[in-house]
């Protein structure tokens, strides 16, 4: 986690014991740094063996000197970091489909250009950051609308997201899946189907000899597992 993360907030979260605000949103309590290093921990494995890291709490929001938005350390950060140093990869590309901006994600690596970062999310909205001007040479940032659903997302994938991901020829495809932008959610206003992220996955999938994800966010409890099972089919496929 020092990798992505200051000592000072790993301390911080560690040491907490009596229920604490981080930020307006994020409450830490005696079981939160175990939580928190264990989702970072599978998502190292997750990197590690291609697998999928289905974990709570997330983590694409989380800065690295502070917890932001639910989200404790940043686990697809820790996860990237760590598939560097223990696969001998140099190239990692992170393409986050959850609604919210990986403001957290693009923290850690907008001065590195080992490692490209591109988000999709609903603008504007929260954490108002990764507007259409925010751009760097390894950081993509794509603002949808609010109200896109599959035929949005996937016109996109096809004409921008997938064209550079291949220019940028990465060893590795990390997917921070948030399924927040599925219809049903009640924290955004985004339609995409069941099957649409069936395909934004198998897309994800085919741009690098290797592919692993981590779960970001999704807040309806009824269709999370299917949408979950959908991506999975489309990872495997």
């Amino acid at each position: 986690m020092l990798l992505c993360h200051t000592r000072e907030h790993i301390a911080r979260v560690r040491a907490t014991v009596d229920p604490t605000w981080l930020d307006p949103d994020t409450m830490a309590s005696a079981t939160t740094y175990e939580a928190a290093a264990l989702a970072a921990g599978t998502a190292i494995e997750a990197a590690l063996r291609g697998g999928f890291a289905l974990v709570r709490p997330p983590g694409h929001h989380a800065l690295p000197e502070r917890a932001m938005g639910f989200c404790i350390f940043n686990n697809i950060a820790v996860a990237a970091r760590a598939a560097q140093r223990q696969l001998g990869v140099e190239r990692v590309a992170i393409v986050d489909y959850d609604v919210h901006h990986g403001n957290g994600t693009q923290a850690v690596f907008e001065d590195d250009d080992t490692v490209l970062f591109v988000s999709l999310h609903q603008w504007p909205f929260y954490p108002g950051t990764g507007g259409p001007d925010d751009q760097r040479e390894t950081t993509l940032n794509i603002p949808m609308k609010a109200g896109s659903g599959d035929a949005e997302y996937l016109r996109t994938f096809e004409e921008t997201v997938e064209p550079a991901v291949a220019r940028f020829e990465p060893e590795l495809v990390l997917v921070s899946a948030g399924f927040d932008a599925h219809h049903a959610d009640p924290l955004a206003d985004m339609n995409v189907s069941e099957d649409g992220f069936r395909e934004l996955s198998r897309r994800c999938a085919a741009m690098a000899p290797r592919v692993a994800a981590v779960l970001e966010g999704g807040y309806q409890v009824k269709t999370l597992p299917g949408l979950v099972q959908a991506a999975l089919d489309g990872f495997e496929a």
